[in-house]
């Protein structure tokens, strides 16, 4: 479990995001950040790695939603407010 999620991880492109919809930059957050708030109900996790990429990956972080990245206008409204939405692919 602990190989799997530092090889994820290691290889993630973690993106931190207040609303979906914000214009401009967005910001990012360290693999560290992300370890240090894994497991709370203040944040949701999502996974858009293609389906392809995601099925055939055995990396893997625990409690992540798999989300498709060519469909976020069907999902983006469905998230919680008030809470950080973190996206990672890798």
């Amino acid at each position: 479990m602990k190989r799997v999620l530092s090889l994820a991880i290691l290889g993630v492109l973690v993106v931190l995001i207040a609303c979906i919809n914000i214009p401009g930059e967005v910001p990012r957050i360290s693999k560290d950040e992300l370890k240090a708030k894994l497991g709370s109900s203040d944040m949701v996790l999502l996974d858009v790695r293609a389906k392809n990429d995601w099925e055939g990956s055995d990396d893997k972080i625990t409690g992540a939603l798999r989300m498709d990245p060519q469909n976020v206008d069907a999902w983006a409204g469905t998230l919680p407010k008030g809470k950080e939405i973190v996206l990672y692919c890798s």
